[in-house]
């Protein structure tokens, strides 16, 4: 993966903890987002982290022109609670984790192995934050969340719990003892019929219908 973030000493923190993970290999470092775009051309790593405020090109900036030139690779932002304002464009952007700065380092490890296996990952109070920027009252959104739901089937509705909770198809298809292709169909069916464009939104859906243990 590529770790993208301007403050050297939060770089070193965060790849202390990924280095604890086997499975998880920084492979470059940007101190700003246009260095982040190049390293991740020349490295093309499943994963980029990007912090939202660096120089010459923030975070947001960084993760929209990636989805235009390489865009197998899995984005994460970091964030912290004064940015708030950011969390729509993040979510147009097509970013599929959200973590918190100053959050668990389990959280750190647990999103950069979720996206990289293609599943979406909010960190719980993360995902409070992104549900309250969305406008409305809280209880309004989470009945008509439920509402939007009650089409789906009792499987449906496993598997839309199982993406809010960050699981990868595969570990749904393990959790459900099913075939990762039925996994497959399945959220390609409820993103279709939702009218949802990806997995976080999916995600989001479903912390606001309850079907996520809130943190």
């Amino acid at each position: 993966m590529v770790l993208a973030d301007d403050e050297t000493m939060i770089r070193a923190g965060v790849r202390a903890i990924l280095a604890t993970d086997p499975g998880i290999e920084v492979v470059a470092e940007a101190g700003d987002g246009r260095e982040a775009v190049g390293l991740t051309l020349l490295h093309r790593p499943d994963v980029v982290l990007l912090d939202i405020r660096m120089p010459r090109l923030d975070g947001l900036g960084a993760a929209e022109e990636l989805r235009r030139v390489a865009p197998d690779a899995a984005l994460v932002v970091l964030t912290t609670f004064s940015e708030d304002a950011y969390i729509e464009r993040a979510l147009g952007c097509g970013v599929s984790g959200f973590l918190l700065k100053s959050g668990d380092p389990r959280e750190l490890l647990a999103g950069v192995r979720a996206v990289a296996e293609g599943a979406a990952f909010l960190s719980p109070a993360v995902a409070r934050r992104v549900i309250d920027t969305l406008g409305g009252p809280r209880l309004t959104r989470a009945a008509d969340a439920r509402t939007r739901l009650t089409g789906l089937t009792g499987r449906e509705r496993e598997v839309v719990a199982l993406v809010g909770a960050g699981l990868s198809n595969q570990e749904i298809a393990e959790r459900l003892h099913v075939v990762e292709a039925t996994v497959k169909a399945h959220v390609s069916a409820v993103l279709g019929r939702l009218g949802l464009r990806n997995r976080v939104r999916l995600a989001i859906l479903a912390y606001e219908a309850g079907l996520v243990p809130d943190a």
